[in-house]
C-alpha cells in the first residue's frame, strides 16, 4: 500500500522536481519542469509509475484469488471431514445404507471439485462418481490404479444405495468411508 501511494503522492519536502521524484499526482496537476527547451520532468515521467501501480494491483488480485482458493479448499475439507464423521456415526449405529450414501455424496462432491479445479467441463446434473472418475482419468489427473480404486468405492456406494437384494456389511461401509477419506486427502 505504501509503495502504491508513493508512486502517486508527491513528497511534501521536494527541493526540486526531477524525473526521479515526479509522481502521478504531478501529472494530474499538469506539472512540467523545463530548463529552456528541455523537459526535465513531465507527463512521460508518470508512465512508468503508473505501470508499477498497475502491476501492484495485478499482484494483489492474484494474491486475493489465491487466498480465496485456499479458503474454499479448507472449508470443503472441513465439510467433507464432518460429513464423513457423520457417516461413521451412522454406521456405528447400524445404518449402513445411510452411511454409505453419505460417504458416496462426499466422494462425488470431491471428484466434482477436482474436475472444477482442473477446468474439466462436466454436466453438473449428470456428475455421478463413475463419470467424474472417468473424466479425471481421461484428463490424466489420476492414474489407472486410483481410477480402479474409485470404481471400487463407487461399487460399494451403489450397493449401499441401489442394491435391494444385497445389504452392505458394516465392513463394506467402513472400507468405503476409509477409501473416501484417503481419496479426499490424496487426490487434489
Amino acid at each position: 500500500m505504501d509503495d502504491f501511494i508513493s508512486l502517486y503522492k508527491r513528497l511534501k519536502a521536494r527541493k526540486e522536481i526531477n524525473l526521479e521524484n515526479y509522481v502521478i499526482e504531478d501529472y494530474l496537476l499538469g506539472l512540467s519542469v523545463t530548463q529552456g527547451e528541455k523537459v526535465i520532468a513531465g507527463p512521460i515521467g508518470a508512465i512508468p509509475k503508473f505501470y508499477q501501480q498497475l502491476n501492484i494491483l495485478k499482484s494483489v488480485k492474484r494474491g486475493f484469488e489465491s487466498s480465496l482458493y485456499q479458503l474454499k479448499e479448507i472449508l470443503l475439507a472441513d465439510l467433507f471431514d464432518s460429513e464423513l464423521e457423520a457417516a461413521k456415526e451412522l454406521s456405528k449405529q447400524g445404518f449402513q445404507r445411510g452411511a454409505g450414501s453419505l460417504a458416496g455424496v462426499v466422494l462425488e462432491k470431491h471428484l466434482a471439485n477436482i474436475c472444477s479445479n482442473h477446468s474439466i467441463k462436466f454436466a453438473k446434473n449428470r456428475a455421478a462418481i463413475n463419470k467424474l472418475n472417468s473424466l479425471l482419468k481421461d484428463n490424466e489427473i489420476i492414474d489407472m490404479k486410483t481410477w480402479r480404486f474409485v470404481q471400487h468405492l463407487a461399487d460399494l456406494r451403489n450397493m449401499a444405495v441401489h442394491d435391494k437384494e444385497q445389504a452392505p456389511t458394516k465392513e463394506d461401509i467402513q472400507e468405503l468411508i476409509q477409501g473416501v477419506e484417503k481419496i479426499s486427502k490424496t487426490v487434489l
